[in-house]
């Protein structure tokens, strides 16, 4: 694999491997994900006790995230970036909003620091690669529609 070629891609990098390994966990051994949630584990679930299915397909959903922003980062797929920003505040919001309510643990809100503070370091990443000039400009395209490389950053442009 490609290493990113901005700090912005570092950061969508990061993420992307930790959402792939915390989708691995979840979909490997549920009770330990659960558990580093601050969810409890009990022996037997009740009939009608949904939180394994819940788990494998939010596990399932973190494991595809992180191919997604693996494969961003290997494309240094900037509007990508920029999207997730926005996204990943939403994020925040949300699960912090459900820890203050009692609908969350509160060792969940690590999950939502985690989200807004990897929105706010790509944030900054976007803001730096730009000030660095050339990094995430946009390649040419010739008449045919063909995408070249005039106009675009050569991959040692970030160092």
């Amino acid at each position: 694999m490609k290493l990113p070629r901005s700090i912005a891609g570092w950061t969508i990098a990061v993420f992307g491997v930790l959402a792939l390994v915390m989708g691995a966990v979840g979909l490997l051994w549920p009770e330990a994900q659960l558990r580093m949630l601050g969810f409890e584990v009990p022996q037997t679930r009740a009939v009608g006790d949904h939180t394994g299915t819940f788990l494998l397909a939010s596990s399932m959903a973190a494991f595809n995230m992180g191919v997604y922003y693996l494969l961003a980062t290997v494309t240094e797929w900037r509007v990508f970036y920029r999207f997730t920003v926005v996204f990943r505040l939403v994020t925040f919001t949300v699960f912090t909003i459900a820890v203050l309510a009692d609908i969350a643990p509160d060792r969940f809100f690590g999950v939502a620091a985690w989200e807004g503070l990897g929105a706010v370091a790509t944030a900054i990443g976007l803001r730096l690669d730009a000030r660095r000039g050339g990094v995430g400009a946009a390649p040419a395209v010739d008449a045919s529609g063909d995408v070249g490389d005039a106009g675009a950053a050569p991959a040692d442009a970030v160092r």
